[in-house]
């Protein structure tokens, strides 16, 4: 029996990319690992399956109580699955549903948080979910914010943005490893042998430097162009959008900068990513 090791951020944060170099890197394949393929090597705790094996309902048919009661069962039965540790992915922050933990402690081997400018982010998100970007900015502004459920997903429970950040990242643990999207962009040779290091592992530079290659976004997109990405939102014309930072500075006004910096300050300030004059 293994233990789950958390993938977890805000949504439109790098979840994905680092789902795909973590692939990449574990199987060591010739050829880039076909993207539709992640859901093999890492779960989703909003994957509907797990929970319809206790309920028999569909994600649009379970209630916040049901998730509650059926959630230590399911990151179980997700532990059990596996021999050894598995990568789950989670937009959930951490803590609390009517009362029960979203994150199962006692599951639990440790955690990889991705965090990204949400300066960036909410273009992506109002992409991503077909939003204005004022709609997207007030998304990310909304605490106990929750994604909608779907037939084969069930409800997750975000929070803001600065909330999810901070419920995840706010006290330093042996077992928690936290990665700014910004320094895989930059760094990725520095940063993603961090990410190894953190698992255990000390890869090769060729195996390190070939995950990195066959994880980059240009890959990503043009398998996307080949072949339609099972986690695009229908809202969206692609997943794998721009893959860039600062992109805000082409695209929100200053009245949408100041009003993001002003609602998510403190948590921006940890991260550097508050703009000069703001």
């Amino acid at each position: 029996m293994g233990a789950l090791v958390w993938l977890a951020s805000f949504p439109k944060s790098g979840n994905t990319w680092m789902r795909v170099f973590l692939h990449n890197l574990l199987q060591n394949p010739a050829q880039p690992l076909p993207i539709n393929q992640i859901d093999r090597f890492t779960l989703g705790d909003s994957q509907v399956s797990w929970y319809y094996k206790h309920a028999k309902k569909m994600g649009t048919e379970l209630t916040l109580e049901d998730l509650a009661a059926l959630r230590p069962k399911v990151h179980r039965d997700m532990m059990s699955a596996h021999p050894d540790s598995v990568f789950v992915k989670t937009h959930s922050y951490m803590g609390e549903s009517c009362g029960v933990p979203l994150i199962t402690m006692e599951c639990t081997a440790g955690a990889i948080y991705i965090v990204r400018n949400p300066l960036d982010v909410v273009l992506s998100y109002a992409n991503h979910l077909g939003l204005s970007i004022d709609d997207a900015i007030t998304a990310m502004e909304r605490e106990g914010g929750l994604s909608l459920a779907r037939e084969t997903n069930i409800t997750e429970f975000l929070n803001s943005w600065s909330t999810n950040v901070k419920s995840w990242t706010q006290v330093a643990h042996p077992g928690l490893h936290v990665v700014r999207y910004e320094d895989m962009l930059d760094k990725p040779a520095q940063t993603f042998a961090k990410v190894a290091k953190f698992l255990g592992l000390d890869p090769p530079k060729a195996r390190l430097m070939k995950a990195i290659r066959f994880s980059s976004f240009k890959e990503l997109s043009k398998q996307e162009e080949k072949t339609e990405f099972k986690e695009r939102s229908v809202h969206a014309q692609k997943f794998f959008r721009s893959g860039k930072k600062d992109q805000w500075r082409e695209h929100l006004t200053e009245a949408q900068v100041r009003r993001i910096v002003d609602t998510h300050r403190e948590q921006m300030q940890r991260f550097g990513y508050v703009p000069k004059g703001y």
